[in-house]
């Protein structure tokens, strides 16, 4: 019995392409040697995602200068499609005026008040798939995925 969906491994820049285009995504994280998630407005700094946290925050402490995960996503229930991609790098807290000065920059969005400090994930591993239904792909991109 064959599946009506394909699952295809994204390449490293559309990987980063479709987290780009996301504004919200999970930070994935050890607290008291258990995993756990935080949701972030963040932005890409090419390769490397960027996202605010407060003065004295629990979180930010937790992720400062630690090796964390990075996931977006996008999926459509309608057709039972979507895509992953997931960031994996050592987080700092960014300190010097000039980079926190180019960062301000990017222009982050965030939901919540009081977030005036960064956390710079660098990213050392980029990984995405994306699983589409047969009948909405190209047949080549269909074939290759058999």
């Amino acid at each position: 019995m064959g599946s009506d969906k394909a699952i295809e491994n994204l390449g490293q820049d559309e990987a980063l392409k479709l987290a780009a285009t996301a504004s919200v995504g999970r930070v994935v994280y050890s607290r008291y040697a258990m995993p756990a998630v935080h949701l972030v407005n963040f932005k890409l700094d090419g390769k490397d995602v960027v996202f605010k946290t407060r003065k004295g925050a629990k979180f930010g402490a937790a992720v400062a200068d630690t090796v964390v995960a990075f996931e977006v996503d996008e999926v459509d229930e309608a057709t039972h499609s979507g895509w992953t991609v997931t960031l994996t790098g050592r987080s700092s807290l960014v300190t010097a005026p000039a980079e926190q000065e180019r960062l301000a920059g990017l222009g982050i969005d965030t939901w919540l008040p009081d977030r005036e400090y960064f956390i710079k994930v660098r990213t050392q591993v980029i990984a995405g798939r994306r699983i589409q239904r047969r009948d909405l792909m190209g047949d080549d991109v269909a074939d290759e995925a058999c």
